[in-house]
């Protein structure tokens, strides 16, 4: 039941493992079950085939029965809609971030050291001084010296 796309959703994995003959599946909102339609179809299907009834409790297809025609269209069409948002805030993050590296800005957190902050705890380092006392004195963390001093700590 797609268990390499459940690979890094290890609760749903467990859910759709758990679920026996006679239950129904109840998720909160469509888009926090499937991340794209074929996913929602595949897993609905063999939900299905186990016996296993679908239902979404919030949204578009709250009390929509997934397993008449109707609602199985309902289904798709909301999913479909669903994948599609999530291509336009993809597309947009994208852009975002396209616009941000042309004016020189990059992601992630700032640098805590610089290259200058490095020599002076490597100039000190080789004098024998501690790395506690090193970062103490430049103000950073002993992870963060270590991690830039590499294996001469």
């Amino acid at each position: 039941m797609g268990r390499s796309k459940n690979a890094n959703r290890p609760e749903l994995s467990a859910a759709l493992d758990y679920a026996r003959p006679g239950d129904t599946l109840c998720v909160w909102k469509l888009d926090r079950f499937a991340r794209s339609l074929i996913d929602l179809v595949t897993m609905v299907d063999a939900l299905r085939e186990r016996g296993i009834g679908f239902k979404v409790l919030t949204g578009a297809l709250a009390n929509i029965d997934p397993g008449t025609a109707d609602g199985r269209l309902m289904l798709q069409v909301v999913g479909a809609m669903a994948e599609f948002e999530r291509s336009l805030i993809k597309e947009r993050t994208r852009a975002g971030l396209d616009a941000a590296k042309a004016q020189g800005r990059t992601g992630g957190r700032p640098t805590v050291v610089d290259e200058d902050v490095i020599t002076v705890a490597r100039a000190r380092k080789a004098k024998g001084e501690s790395v506690s006392a090193i970062a103490k004195a430049l103000g950073v963390s002993r992870a963060t010296l270590y991690r830039h001093l590499g294996e001469s700590a």
